[in-house]
């Protein structure tokens, strides 16, 4: 019987487990450049005892960032930045993969440069507030994307994904949920477009699927993930068919030859074997826990074959050696729920001890 302590080859990539420690926005990029400091490093690196490591998602471009402090891979300085912290990961051992993430119309003009506001596939406004440095702030509606923006939008992704191989990643993640923008092309409420980029199935996921396709082109296919979270309704997303959308997105990407797929799941447990079942490739499963935190229960994931990895989020922030404790049936800190971000049990904005 496989476990979760088993190794697996992930896109070429022995990983010493099948536990993988999920994307999770942490704001520690202080400052203009929104480049990664020297706690980032010591944070991951103390983490580097995952299987696989796939960071807080990281902006491919300005407008890009929807919250503050978040950092980027569009500059060199962030480039030499993320170095440092790639550097410290292997030199633990570990292996770290850049989560690429635009969060299109969710976001604030306050937290973008030189007067940008976000940008989406439709200019329909998110309800609810982003948080700011100026305080909560309500969303705003977006600039709906014209044809040549999307392109240069999936330039950006393919830039981006070459500058987190020059960082010393390992691959990159697409951030392709949460209601982010790759997501809110997929979800007929936030894309209500009728040209190819909308309107019917084949046009929502046409998006995900190029995106997806140029960041493969650039760094290959075996570095190269991608994250779904299919029905989630996370920051406004409403999702009224989320099979048939997602099992065309599978069939159109299956071809790729991509490293995973990190499903984000929902209470839906029969549509996550659907995907399962359509997937060729490595299945990541960050399985659906809310309110609590994912816990050493979810190892049996592995262990009946609903996924190849299970990704943990808040706890490991609370347990930076998380997959010795697990090995060792514990002890275990216990997150703090008061802290869970949007309450979304798999990000944080509070800043826990980092030895914790």
């Amino acid at each position: 019987m496989t476990t979760a302590f088993d190794p697996i080859v992930l896109g070429g990539k022995r990983l010493a487990s099948r536990l993988a420690m999920a994307p999770m926005t942490r704001s520690r990029a202080y400052g203009p450049g929104a480049e990664p400091t020297e706690l980032m490093a010591t944070y991951y690196a103390q983490r580097a005892g995952a299987g696989l490591i796939v960071t807080e998602g990281i902006q491919p471009s300005p407008v890009g960032q929807g919250y503050p402090d978040t950092p980027g891979l569009h500059t060199s300085g962030q480039v030499a930045a993320w170095r440092r912290v790639t550097d410290a990961v292997h030199r633990e051992g570990g292996v770290i993969f850049a989560q690429l993430m635009h969060t299109g119309r969710i976001g604030h003009p306050s937290l973008l440069p030189d007067g940008l506001v976000p940008v989406a596939p439709s200019a329909v406004a998110a309800a609810g507030q982003v948080f700011t440095h100026q305080g909560p702030q309500d969303f705003v509606t977006p600039r709906e994307l014209t044809e040549a923006q999307i392109r240069a939008t999936i330039a950006d992704f393919a830039a981006a994904a070459r500058n987190a191989i020059e960082a010393g990643f390992d691959g990159v993640e697409i951030h392709g949920a949460n209601g982010y923008l790759v997501h809110q092309f997929l979800a007929p409420n936030t894309n209500r477009r009728t040209d190819a980029w909308g309107g019917t199935v084949e046009g929502r996921i046409r998006f995900a699927a190029e995106v997806t396709a140029a960041v493969v082109e650039a760094i290959g296919g075996d570095r190269t993930g991608l994250r779904i979270s299919p029905g989630n309704p996370y920051n406004d997303i409403a999702e009224d068919n989320p099979a048939e959308v997602y099992e065309a997105l599978l069939e159109r990407l299956a071809g790729l030859g991509l490293a995973y797929l990190h499903v984000m799941e929902g209470p839906d447990r029969e549509l996550t074997g659907r995907l399962r079942k359509a997937w060729p490739g490595a299945f990541v499963l960050n399985p659906f826990t809310h309110p609590a935190a994912t816990g050493p229960e979810a190892l049996a994931l592995v262990e009946d074959g609903t996924a190849d990895m299970v990704a943990f989020g808040a706890l490991f922030l609370a347990n930076p050696d998380l997959p010795a404790r697990l090995a060792a049936g514990g002890p275990f800190n216990t997150p703090d729920p008061a802290t869970f971000y949007g309450g979304d049990h798999r990000g944080y904005t509070d800043y826990p001890a980092l030895t914790a």
